[in-house]
């Protein structure tokens, strides 16, 4: 059997796409269905059951694709172990929200370096666009706030990561603790700063502490946690940040907890591969080395 067609198979069956398969192997989508079409004609069997939106494996296609892909993966880590040898420095390629990956997975993967290890870096806190780059083969590991579905990707939980409400003294001396429960009153006294419109922190604040919804538009919007953070500092408004950014700040009274509620909202990042590339060594090294990180977050 031809192992280009089983690769085909296999990269459709993760994908569920005949399209996305396409892009991931760098071949046309006719390419891919006329591959997918010769594999069944010579097993006899179909393989996928084409649907409005991509495909579902048969019974038969998914025997197959636990049987054959884990041959295919180690197929794939000798022959790129034989190119490490050759080439002598691997490049990883690593995407994440700015923050996030900027202060803790970077530094964590830091070690690395010195073991040939070159990294790249690219910054999104779109968990779509995240996970679209990551399946296209934009990116070897993906630090997302969302959980992908589907079989194309592997995920692991990473860390948790505590949303706290701040503000600068000056504002937080204004707000007795009755008004603080109310949650709207809050937002109405008060300018919110937030990432994006749509108000992502403080929505899930909302909903978790007070069981509703903000009650206004933000006031500043800066795409970039840490420029939240500062403005919150510098007096211009309250803010839900991650406990991690902003913990100096407010160990420092530049920053102060509004509230601390006995159940903490929190936000969950998962570590997340196309399913079969840590079968690559410089994709586990890396996979192995946020998750050991992680358990000091």
């Amino acid at each position: 059997m031809d192992l280009a067609l089983l690769r085909t198979f296999v990269t459709v069956h993760r994908a569920g796409s005949f399209t996305r398969a396409a892009a991931l192997l760098g071949l046309s989508q006719p390419a891919v269905t006329s591959q997918i079409r010769t594999l069944e004609r010579q097993l006899g069997r179909p393989l996928f059951l084409r649907r409005a939106r991509g495909v579902t494996p048969t019974s038969i296609g998914d025997e197959l694709a636990h049987r054959a892909a884990p041959h295919l993966d180690a197929l794939v880590e000798i022959t790129e172990t034989g190119l490490d040898a050759e080439r002598g420095v691997r490049t990883l390629h690593v995407a994440g929200p700015p923050e996030f990956t900027s202060l803790r997975a970077l530094p964590a993967l830091a070690p690395l370096v010195a073991q040939g290890l070159a990294l790249r870096a690219s910054f999104t806190g779109n968990s779509e666009e995240l996970l679209d780059g990551l399946a296209a083969g934009h990116h070897d590991l993906a630090l997302s706030t969302a959980r992908p579905r589907g079989g194309l990707f592997t995920a692991v939980p990473l860390c948790d990561e505590e949303l706290v409400l701040v503000a600068a003294p000056r504002w937080a001396a204004r707000l007795s603790p009755g008004v603080l429960a109310t949650g709207a009153v809050v937002l109405e006294q008060l300018p919110l700063i937030e990432v994006h419109e749509s108000l992502p922190f403080a929505a899930r604040y909302w909903a978790a502490v007070f069981e509703s919804g903000p009650a206004a538009a933000a006031t500043v919007i800066a795409p970039d946690l840490r420029a939240v953070r500062e403005a919150a500092a510098a007096g211009a408004g309250l803010a839900v940040l991650p406990r991690y950014l902003c913990e100096e700040a407010l160990e420092r009274g530049r920053l102060v907890a509004l509230l601390e509620p006995p159940v903490p909202p929190l936000r969950t990042y998962f570590l997340v591969t196309r399913t079969g590339t840590l079968a690559l060594t410089h994709i586990a090294r890396a996979h192995e080395e946020l998750v050991r990180a992680a358990g000091e977050w």
